[in-house]
């Protein structure tokens, strides 16, 4: 305990009387007031301890922003703070830079605070600490600075005694109370903020963007919006020239996004390592470096080439403040916020403040966006996985699908499609949708299509498939209610059998052009008990018609009902859809009637009956490739160069050879999956598909004449050898992946 004989000897003086007011908030306001003026400080705090004793909390906090906004509002008793070291020691305490730079950092300016904290206690009472915040450029706590603080401290802990004695109640509020405590000018300590001479100006001005700043990213929903805040917050508002974000993974950096003039620091950070010397690198470590200019100290990769640059490396963490807290982990980490400027410059203490405020609302921002990204690519790669990964090969009938995940929830949802071939001619289309968005929908659907596709096998109609499958999911205990229209297809005489359970009717245009509904019973979704058992429609197809059935999140927006937009949609691409079935599906899914609020997933199941007529002999193939087969590409060569052969087209193998051998290639490189090939001869063409498990579209890289650009350019230059010899190509998105497909007319066809 401290020498209680001080307190003594001020209560004799009376020195209580400066500090002590009418009640505790007066008090600890003229011991603020005192001590900032006092030590010529920036900010001051008063920690009492709670109510249980446990854990001491701000109380009032006093000074100029940005500064009296970085202290912690509560602490452990035993945290390595100088408050709690003071109130735990008895004496007074002078905390530093908590974590010194190594001695070969010339250029790294030092932490912006010295915290100087005195215990507030008595002979018989333990009230807390009074904690001062002093800029780095006033040197650390000199013989009479301590002594004030001391003194300030005595002076507060016998006022707050004789208040507590009189049954006052000495416990903080739930938050601190804030006080305007002005020293020095803060103008002066941070020139071009604010108007001189006016206190408050330069602090307010300095916290105006780091408030923007918080308002943006807590709206940012990808790293696109954080790059943007913190190009408009950061950047621009610290006149650097470039910004640079990374992510720390795997014992690596990984860069996120860039803004300005940034591609050096791009290419050193992207892949660098965790243990490298870098000021990146130890950035992540826990500890913000700012170099004002001059040559950087000797590190494994400079990551500056103008030895004149200013340069912030700023870690990017969640919750944490400037001062008076222990050494940040580097587990909580997330990355490092990279500036650089065009020329020396320097970095004054609350500008550092501000920054490593600014840093941690952008490490939190990271950490939630990457954390919903991870959800998301959960939550898809399981939807697709319960989709089926190709369409069923059915002569006469030419299909293709597309499904398209919500934007505005990160959550799975229950939309699925299939095509199921059975003996014969027959083909089962299936499209359904299970209410919500979560993995509760995703299982139920994957209940759903596996009992469709089971009873569907076993030669039942469609009506007695979508009885039994609703038996079925209540005996499972399903809970959610699941829609579903299945559409029986005899491809030899186009007779067409719909039965639905509460699902929009499939649609059909027919060869001379005109839109309709196959109509149907609407009857019950499954889920819901009923007595009477479903009931379908007989529909006959003419050669030539496209059938499109779909879920409701296609037009899930739309005010003139689903079916009526549907209709529309249809019709705006008719032209299409005897042409290119693929193009044709594409441009229903975007032309859809509310692109930036896709509140549902949805679904596109489209089939084109090409009639018995028009048969002739079956010109189709397909091959299975086995992810990374290293002998794939060489099969999909073989492949094509035999199937063209045999139907006659052996003067188009060498160009599709070389298209086949590219694609392929591509997809076995980027996607790491099974890859399918399908080829398809029309009177007039030839069609190369070909499908894997990445939906991200390749992107051919175009011819560049910098070094800087040929470097970042690795991948896709095949991509542009199948685009000067197909002329035309696409890449299309489905339940599972993509498929890239390509047409090559027949020549004298």
């Amino acid at each position: 305990m401290k020498n209680t004989s001080a307190v003594g000897e001020h209560r004799r003086r009376g020195g209580s009387t400066r500090i002590r007011g009418t009640d505790v908030a007066a008090t600890l306001y003229r011991a603020l007031r005192e001590a900032v003026h006092r030590l010529d400080a920036v900010a001051a705090v008063v920690y009492l301890l709670d109510e249980d004793h446990t854990r001491l909390r701000a109380a009032m906090i006093g000074g100029s922003p940005p500064s009296s906004f970085t202290l912690p509002g509560r602490m452990e008793l035993d945290a390595p703070y100088a408050s709690a070291r003071a109130l735990a020691s008895g004496r007074l305490t002078v905390l530093a830079d908590p974590d010194p730079a190594a001695a070969d950092h010339q250029h790294v300016s030092p932490y912006p605070y010295i915290a100087i904290s005195a215990p507030v206690i008595t002979a018989n009472h333990r009230f807390g600490a009074i904690t001062v915040l002093r800029l780095e450029t006033q040197g650390g706590c000199e013989a009479a600075d301590c002594t004030g603080l001391t003194e300030i401290g005595d002076e507060l802990a016998v006022a707050l005694a004789e208040l507590a004695e009189s049954g006052a109640a000495i416990t903080p509020g739930h938050m601190p109370v804030l006080v305007p405590a002005f020293g020095a000018d803060p103008a002066l300590r941070t020139p071009g903020w604010g108007v001189p001479g006016v206190p408050g100006s330069a602090g307010t001005s300095l916290l105006y963007p780091q408030k923007r700043l918080a308002d943006m990213l807590n709206q940012a929903t990808t790293m696109d919006h954080i790059v943007g805040a913190a190009r408009y917050c950061v950047m621009s508002t610290f006149r650097a020239q470039g910004l640079v974000l990374a992510s720390a993974d795997e014992g690596r950096l990984w860069v996120l996004g860039h803004s300005g003039d940034s591609s050096g620091m791009v290419r050193n950070l992207h892949g660098a390592r965790l243990d490298a010397r870098t000021p990146a690198a130890e950035a992540v470590r826990g500890r913000p470096l700012f170099f004002s200019g001059g040559r950087l100290p000797a590190t494994d990769s400079d990551c500056s080439e103008d030895e004149s640059e200013a340069e912030a490396y700023l870690p990017l963490v969640g919750s944490r403040h400037v001062i008076d807290l222990p050494l940040i982990e580097s587990k909580n980490v997330v990355g490092v916020c990279c500036l650089s400027f065009d020329a020396p410059r320097g970095f004054p203490p609350e500008e550092r403040a501000i920054l490593s405020m600014m840093a941690g609302a952008l490490g939190a921002a990271v950490e939630r966006v990457q954390l919903g990204m991870e959800q998301r690519a959960v939550a898809e790669c399981l939807q697709r996985r319960l989709l089926p990964s190709t369409l069923s090969e059915v002569p006469r009938l030419t299909t293709t699908a597309r499904y398209r995940p919500a934007t505005v929830t990160s959550q799975v949802g229950g939309d699925w499609y299939d095509v199921i071939k059975l003996p014969g001619d027959r083909v089962v289309l299936v499209v359904g949708d299970v209410e919500g968005h979560a993995m509760e929908s995703a299982a139920v659907m994957g209940q759903a299509r596996s009992a469709v596709v089971a009873y569907a096998t076993e030669g039942h109609r469609p009506a007695a498939v979508i009885d039994r499958t609703g038996r079925l999911l209540a005996e499972l205990g399903t809970e959610l209610l699941v829609t579903c229209c299945v559409v029986a297809l005899d491809t030899a005489d186009g007779m067409a059998e719909v039965a639905l359970a509460g699902h929009p009717e499939p649609l059909v245009q027919r060869p001379d052009g005109s839109i309709g509904p196959l109509e149907a019973p609407a009857n019950l979704p499954l889920g819901v008990a009923t007595v009477d058992g479903y009931r379908g429609r007989e529909h006959v197809l003419d050669p030539g018609s496209v059938l499109m059935l779909y879920s409701n999140g296609l037009v899930g927006c739309a005010a003139t009902g689903p079916g009526a937009a549907v209709e529309t949609l249809l019709g705006s691409g008719s032209s299409e859809a005897g042409s290119d079935l693929e193009q044709f599906a594409d441009r229903l899914m975007a032309e859809e009637a509310c692109p930036h609020q896709r509140r549902d997933d949805a679904v596109l199941l489209l089939a084109r009956y090409e009639g018995a007529g028009v048969e002739g002999v079956t010109r189709t193939g397909s091959l299975h490739i086995q992810s990374r087969d290293l002998h794939g590409v060489k099969a999909a060569r073989s492949f094509v160069e035999q199937r063209l052969r045999s139907w006659g087209l052996a003067e188009m193998s060498d160009d599709l050879e070389l298209m086949v051998s590219e694609i392929v290639t591509n997809a076995i490189i980027h996607a790491g999956s099974d890859v399918d090939v399908r080829l398809r001869a029309y009177t007039d063409r030839v069609r190369l598909e070909v499908r894997d498990s990445d939906s991200n579209p390749p992107v051919p890289s175009p011819l560049s004449l910098s070094e800087e650009g040929n470097a970042e350019a690795e991948h896709g230059r095949g991509l542009l050898i199948v685009e000067a010899l197909a002329g035309l190509w696409n890449s299309s998105p489905n339940g599972r992946g993509k498929t890239v497909s390509l047409d090559v007319p027949i020549p004298d066809a």
